[in-house]
């Protein structure tokens, strides 16, 4: 099923000058796929490395930051024991990242409210993560913005309302995002399944379906135009 809300008027959800359009001078998107033959497993395993090749992606543009990733079917989460089962790894990415310095400015991008929060804080994982309850008409969904800065979650309050345009947190730095390069993960859910504060943002290949039905393109569902 498509869902489309084209007619609400999005903010930034980083706070760079852009809304509906990416701007390519500021934004370049970044293949960390399996098919990226420029991206050996040894970048994708050490956290330096894969810092490294991102840096220099962006640089190479002359970008500000880099953006991609929905759908992707991605080796680097063989470094972190969050995603193994056996010898099996969960590999397909949920949402959509947005690589840019520690620091950057996190907004909301549509009014909602606070439906959970959490430090998840095992190696590889999401470190600082905020869920967001939006309603647009007679649909109601989730937005969830992971890899942040520790203290995005100091005062927070279930329910608390979030205006449009409203900075809530910035991008933290590798010790508080759980050893990552800086970026936001940003995860558009139609359901939460219960679960507060997490929500799977890799799932197995073989329940790529499923969870790709629940959690829809952010740039097909919010009507960016790329």
């Amino acid at each position: 099923m498509q869902y489309s809300i084209l007619g609400e008027d999005f903010a930034p959800v980083i706070q760079l000058p852009f809304a509906r359009k990416f701007n390519r001078g500021e934004l370049v998107p970044i293949d960390l796929s399996t098919a990226n033959g420029e991206l050996p497993r040894a970048e994708a395993m050490d956290l330096n490395r894969l810092t490294d090749y991102v840096d220099s992606h962006i640089k190479k543009h002359g970008a500000a930051g880099a953006w991609g990733g929905y759908g992707e079917k991605r080796d680097i989460y063989r470094r972190s024991g969050v995603f193994a089962e056996s010898e099996t790894f969960r590999n397909i990415h949920l949402g959509i990242d947005f690589w840019l310095p520690a620091g950057t400015e996190v907004a909301a991008p549509l009014t909602g409210q606070i439906h959970s929060f959490a430090d998840n804080d095992s190696s590889g994982d999401y470190g600082p993560t905020i869920i967001l309850k939006h309603r647009a008409g007679n649909l109601t969904f989730y937005s969830l913005y992971g890899h942040l800065n520790r203290a995005a979650l100091t005062g927070l309050k279930k329910g608390q309302y979030l205006h449009r345009g409203e900075v809530f947190a910035e991008l933290g730095q590798p010790e508080e995002n759980k050893d990552w390069p800086p970026h936001l993960h940003f995860q558009l859910m139609l359901k939460t399944e219960g679960m507060r504060g997490d929500y799977p943002g890799v799932c197995f290949e073989s329940e790529r379906e499923k969870y790709l039905a629940n959690c829809p393109d952010p740039v097909r569902f919010l009507g960016w135009e790329i």
